[in-house]
């Protein structure tokens, strides 16, 4: 019964032991508890600080990458350009190369067409020439093989020399 009704010096005695037991917390435990807790505080402090930090050069690095990104493109959309640019250059040249090699071909045929047609035409009146000759040739012989035939052949051809 003494617990449920204490008595003076249980009291004293208990409070003298609870007083000693905090001094002797206050004065070896408590201090690198606090410290320690301090210490701890102070870590998780100078890691958030840490994360926080890191999450900002994240953002920053993440905003310089995609910066990166579309220089990147933009390069290579350029170069792209330049590519379709220069074969679509490269394929007109070759183009009117062509065009200009053809229209050379067209004319060194008109031409060699135009002087094949110009000889063909100079060995045709060359043979009618001749074919003319045998042929007038062959009409006098027929026609002047008598003598009084020729003496008026002879007297119309020197009455035209005359008139002309």
């Amino acid at each position: 019964m003494e617990l449920i009704n204490p008595g003076i010096g249980l009291i004293f005695w208990m409070t003298l032991a609870f007083g000693i037991l905090l001094f002797i917390l206050g004065k070896f435990v408590w201090p690198p508890v606090l410290r320690s807790l301090k210490e701890r505080e102070e870590s998780i402090e100078l890691s958030l600080h840490q994360a926080e930090k890191a999450r900002e050069e994240m953002k920053t690095m993440l905003f310089n990458n995609e910066k990166l990104r579309l220089e990147a493109e933009h390069e290579r959309d350029l170069l792209i350009q330049e590519a379709r640019e220069l074969r679509d250059k490269l394929i007109e040249e070759a183009r009117v190369k062509a065009n200009e090699e053809a229209n050379r071909l067209i004319e060194n045929a008109r031409e060699r067409i135009h002087f094949d047609k110009m000889a063909a035409i100079t060995d045709l009146k060359n043979q009618i020439a001749t074919l003319s000759i045998d042929i007038a040739e062959k009409l006098l012989q027929s026609e002047l093989s008598e003598p009084a035939r020729q003496k008026e052949f002879i007297q119309k051809s020197l009455d035209q020399i005359n008139l002309n």
